[in-house]
């Protein structure tokens, strides 16, 4: 199935400066952002509380949280968890005026307490069957844990690359690999989206998802090469990239379809897994396109790596 009936013919190779420069200021204006505005991160990395309440019928979660806000909660975040008739209602520590930094137990059950009380009085129907609070440490140990989390995969990204192709492919993969969640976690510092743990994973998900387009890419490369052998290394990109586009924005658009079903219909709780997702797939499709290939040509991609060599033949009788 092909998403172009003819055989496209677009010089990929002769924007790629633009590219670069377009790609450039974008991440430029991300890392900006991060470090300016910051990351809205959400309760799993900067600890809080979470509530788990059930219902006799269906409760309606704005009508909740109109409640909670009234009450003093207005930070809350309610979910549907489980069935229809329970929900998770999470809220950082600072919301009721707790100093998280000097945490101990018994302060802990007396701002349970404070909870329970504020949580009856506000939504009387509802029955606590739980709450759980999460510590700032462990929340900047799952950050810190999270950013490893990339940077290893990456660099395993990198040796798988250098040992089916070579290290300059490899070099690009890693560039092209590292523009993505940059963009994701910009965004999500610009419009100061919550940033939590199912976003997070769509990340991670978003690195495996450009990097099989990138080895497709790549292997047409190499395919090509051995075709078109006195063609110049960018004509064998290009026509790389112009044999795969079909197949790449096929699959872009179907998986971005799927995930804004998903960011439409799945409800608050991968709300922001589904709009990292899509915010990936269009960057990760734009980078495997304008990015991988000719990054590779600016490192020096060789043709004679992939081309054999003829065997001499000896002339002697």
């Amino acid at each position: 199935m092909e998403f172009f009936k003819k055989q496209t013919n677009i010089d990929f190779m002769g924007v790629r400066k633009i590219s670069w420069t377009f790609s450039a200021i974008l991440i430029t204006v991300c890392l900006l952002s991060i470090f300016i505005r910051g990351i809205n991160w959400g309760l799993d990395f900067t600890g809080g509380y979470a509530i788990q309440a059930s219902f006799d019928t269906a409760p309606d979660i704005s009508n909740v949280k109109d409640a909670l806000t009234q009450a003093g909660l207005a930070h809350a975040d309610v979910i549907t968890f489980g069935s229809t008739k329970d929900l998770m209602i999470t809220f950082s520590a600072k919301d009721i005026k707790q100093d998280i930094t000097n945490f101990d137990q018994s302060s802990n059950q007396a701002v349970q307490g404070t909870i329970t009380s504020k949580f009856n009085q506000a939504v009387p129907q509802a029955h606590i069957t739980q709450i759980n609070y999460t510590g700032p440490q462990v929340g900047a140990e799952l950050a810190q844990t999270g950013v490893l989390a990339m940077v290893v995969a990456i660099l395993a990204i990198m040796i798988y690359i250098a040992l089916r192709f070579e290290i300059k492919f490899a070099m690009s993969a890693a560039i092209s690999l590292s523009h993505d969640p940059i963009v994701i976690l910009g965004v999500f510092s610009i419009f100061q989206f919550r940033f939590d743990l199912t976003a997070l994973a769509a990340v991670l998900a978003v690195i495996g998802y450009s990097l099989n387009d990138i080895v497709v890419v790549y292997d047409r490369i190499r395919e090509n090469f051995r075709v078109m052998r006195k063609a110049p290394i960018t004509e064998v990109v290009n026509r790389a990239i112009n044999d795969t586009l079909s197949r790449t924005i096929m699959t872009a658009s179907l998986t971005f379809l799927v995930v804004f079903v998903l960011f439409l219909l799945g409800g608050p709780s991968i709300h922001y897994f589904a709009l990292a997702l899509m915010i990936g797939v269009v960057i990760g499709t734009y980078s495997s396109i304008y990015n991988a290939g000719g990054l590779a040509v600016l490192f020096g991609l060789d043709r004679d790596v992939f081309v054999p060599k003829p065997k001499e033949v000896d002339a002697l009788p």
